[in-house]
C-alpha cells in the first residue's frame, strides 16, 4: 500500500480497482465457475464486501445493520470461526444474490466504510485488521483477473476483454547476467522498517531468521516460450524421466501437451492472452505452467528450481515481478511461527501442508502488493496464476 495516502483514500482505490477488473464483463461472465480452483467474479466482488463486513463493521460500528442476514453463509470463504458456507464448488451455482445485487451490496459497505474510517478512533490492532482487509482484497483482485482469463480462456469463442494489469499481460524478459550467491549465512523473512502507516506484511513472512546457503548460481532471466518449446519439441511430455512420479501421473491422467492456454493450429502454436489469441511469441517468459512443469524442464536442462531462500537471497539482483517463480520449497512456517487468534488465525496457518511456495509478483499483482519476502503458495499441479520458470545450479 502507498503509506503517503490516508486509510480512506487507500481504501477507496482498492475497491475501485475491483470494480476496474471487472469493468469489461457481461453479466453472464460473472457467475461462470468451471473448475473449483475459479470462483466466479460475482463472488469475488462480494466476498472482498463480506470481509469489511464481518471483521470490520459488525464488531467495530455501533449501530451497524447487516445488509443481508444471508450474505455471511453465501460469501464466507473458508472461515470455520464466523460459521457455515457454501461448499467452495457450489459458487457457481448461485444466480442469487444477482450481479446487480452483489453491486448494491459492495455501495452500501462502502459508504459504511467511508464513514467509519473518516470517524472512527482506531486502535493499532484495528488499524492492522484494515491493513489486512486491503491486502485481502489486493489478493482477490490477482484472483479475479486469473479467475476471468480462465473462464474466458475456456470459452469455445475465446474472446478479447479489456483488462487493467499492471504490466504487460506477456511481460518483458530483459537479457541479465546469472546471478552468483556466495555460500554463507542469510538472513530471511520480513523486517519492520518502521514506515508510519505504510509498514505491512503477511504472518507467513515472520519471523526473521538465519538460514545456510551453499554457492548458488541463479538464471538472471526467466524461461522462455522458445525454451519451453525446445523441451516439448525434445519430448519433454513423453518422457518419465524428467518428472516426480505425481507429476509423471498429473501429466497422463490430464493429456498434458504444452502450458495452459496454448493451442496447436495447423502446425503452429497459439496463446490464449486477453487480446484474445495470439502466436505464441518464443521471446516472452513462459507462463501458466505448474511446479510439476516447471521441475521438469529444470530436470531436462540438468538444473534446478531454486529454494525459496535463493531467491529472497538474490531478490535484491534479479529482474522479478512478470511472473511468479515457481520454487522447490515446501510451504512450511518459519521458527517462531504462531497463528493469531479467532479468524485472522485461519489466514495463512492452516494451510500449511502439500503447498509449494512461489516468489515474486505477477502482471497481475496489484502495484504496492509485491515485496522480496512475500510468500505465495499453491499445489504443484496449479497452473492457472501467471506462473512461470527460474533455475538454479
Amino acid at each position: 500500500m502507498i503509506a503517503e495516502q490516508t486509510l480512506t483514500a487507500q481504501y477507496v482505490q482498492v475497491r475501485m480497482h475491483s470494480e476496474a477488473i471487472c469493468r469489461g464483463l457481461e453479466t453472464e461472465d460473472y457467475v461462470v465457475q468451471p473448475i473449483a480452483d475459479v470462483s466466479p467474479p460475482k463472488w469475488h466482488m462480494g466476498h472482498t464486501t463480506w470481509f469489511w463486513e464481518t471483521f470490520v463493521l459488525i464488531p467495530n460500528a455501533p449501530g451497524y445493520r447487516l445488509f443481508h442476514d444471508d450474505f455471511s453463509y453465501v460469501f464466507n470463504s473458508y472461515y470455520e470461526t464466523v460459521g457455515k458456507r457454501v461448499l467452495r464448488t457450489d459458487r457457481g451455482n448461485m444466480s442469487r444474490p444477482t450481479v446487480a445485487g452483489v453491486y448494491a451490496y459492495r455501495a452500501y459497505v462502502d459508504e459504511h466504510m467511508g464513514r467509519f474510517l473518516d470517524t472512527a478512533d482506531l486502535s493499532p490492532d484495528l488499524y492492522a485488521l484494515i491493513l489486512l482487509g486491503l491486502n485481502h482484497e489486493q489478493q482477490h483482485q490477482e484472483l479475479l483477473i486469473t479467475d476471468i482469463k480462465y473462464i474466458l480462456g475456456h470459452n469455445p469463442l475465446l474472446p478479447a476483454i479489456e483488462m487493467p494489469l499492471t504490466r504487460f499481460e506477456e511481460g518483458r524478459n530483459d537479457e541479465a547476467k546469472d546471478i552468483i550467491l556466495s555460500e554463507g549465512i542469510y538472513t530471511i523473512g520480513y523486517q519492520d522498517t518502521g514506515q508510519e502507516g505504510g509498514s505491512f506484511c503477511f504472518d507467513n513472512e515472520l519471523d526473521r531468521h538465519n538460514v545456510y546457503l551453499n554457492k548458488t548460481t541463479l538464471t538472471g532471466s526467466l524461461t522462455t516460450n522458445g525454451e519451453y518449446l525446445e523441451f516439448m519439441e525434445a519430448g519433454g511430455y513423453q518422457n518419465f524421466r524428467y518428472w516426480f512420479a505425481d507429476g509423471w501421473a498429473w501429466v497422463n491422467a490430464n493429456g498434458i501437451l504444452a502450458p495452459l492456454y496454448w493451442h496447436k493450429i495447423d502446425g503452429v502454436w497459439w496463446n490464449y492472452t486477453f487480446d484474445g489469441l495470439v502466436p505464441v511469441d518464443i521471446n516472452e517468459p513462459v507462463c501458466h505452467v505448474s511446479q510439476y512443469e516447471a521441475d521438469a524442464y529444470a530436470r531436462w536442462k540438468g538444473q534446478r528450481l531454486p529454494t525459496e531462500f535463493e531467491w529472497e537471497a538474490a531478490a535484491s539482483e534479479l529482474n522479478w515481478g512478470t511472473r511468479w517463480e515457481w520454487t522447490n520449497s515446501a510451504y512450511l512456517p518459519y521458527p517462531g511461527f504462531s497463528t493469531a487468534e479467532g479468524a485472522v488465525g485461519e489466514y495463512n496457518g492452516k494451510f500449511m501442508s502439500g503447498q509449494i511456495v512461489l516468489r515474486g509478483a505477477s502482471v497481475a499483482t496489484p502495484d504496492g502488493h509485491s515485496r522480496p519476502t512475500y510468500r505465495n503458495f499453491f499445489q504443484p499441479d496449479k497452473r492457472w496464476q501467471f506462473t512461470g520458470i527460474r533455475l538454479a545450479k
